[in-house]
């Protein structure tokens, strides 16, 4: 996959799910008719639980302590709430070339751990499995869920990286649609490691530095 010129950063703070939906859906629109330029939007959301069409009920968790809502993008169930850090990704794939567009979001994802001081991998999925789409730490915790949608050649939904996020709440479903794995996050890794975790500010600007992003 190629570089392009420019990906446009859009900092935003904490924004409802669905009004994130509505206002991708308008970026995607005006991304394909040429008016805009490729587009990372940085943001978080209220607690809500996402699950696309493929993910079985009895994956999602019996009491509804969080809303659930239906999705369009790739990948199974999943939580956002604070503490988490979303990257949602408009770009035209017709204009940036052939090539993994998830596997340059996991590569890009993985460097700006690394400049944040943490070890991360990422991991091919056994034919057959359930997908191992993500950015993993090297025992295998789950540090960052990707969902992507493409139609029309562009881009939509993105990555959730846990910086402080309530691990207990991934545990009150099946997250990813992967029973037993464990999740984790920027502030438990510091914290193995015997310092604070990095501030929200800095995860963005790592992240957006990794994906070109200004």
């Amino acid at each position: 996959m190629r570089a392009v010129d420019c990906v446009e950063r859009v900092d935003l703070g904490e924004v409802p799910y669905e009004d994130a939906v509505r206002d991708m859906a308008d970026w995607v629109a005006r991304r394909r008719a040429g008016e805009i330029p490729d587009r990372l939007a940085l943001l978080s959301h209220p607690p809500v639980i996402t699950y696309g069409s493929r993910t079985p009920p009895a994956e999602l968790p019996a009491g509804l302590t969080v809303p659930l809502v239906p999705v369009d993008r790739g990948g199974q169930a999943t939580y956002h709430g604070p503490g988490q850090l979303i990257g949602y990704l408009v770009l035209n794939l017709r204009e940036r070339g052939p090539g993994d567009i998830v596997r340059w979001v996991e590569n890009g994802l993985i460097a700006a751990c690394a400049d944040l001081g943490f070890e991360t991998v990422r991991r091919d999925t056994p034919a057959g499995a359930q997908s191992l789409v993500g950015v993993w730490t090297p025992d295998g915790r789950k540090l960052v869920s990707i969902g992507m949608r493409i139609r029309g050649g562009v881009t939509s939904h993105g990555f959730a990286l846990n910086i402080t996020s309530d691990l207990v709440e991934f545990t009150r479903f099946v997250a990813c649609g992967l029973p037993g794995v464990a999740m984790t996050s920027l502030a438990e890794l510091a914290a193995e490691q015997g310092r604070p975790a990095p501030a929200e500010q800095e995860v963005r600007d790592a992240v957006a530095r990794a994906l070109g992003a200004r």
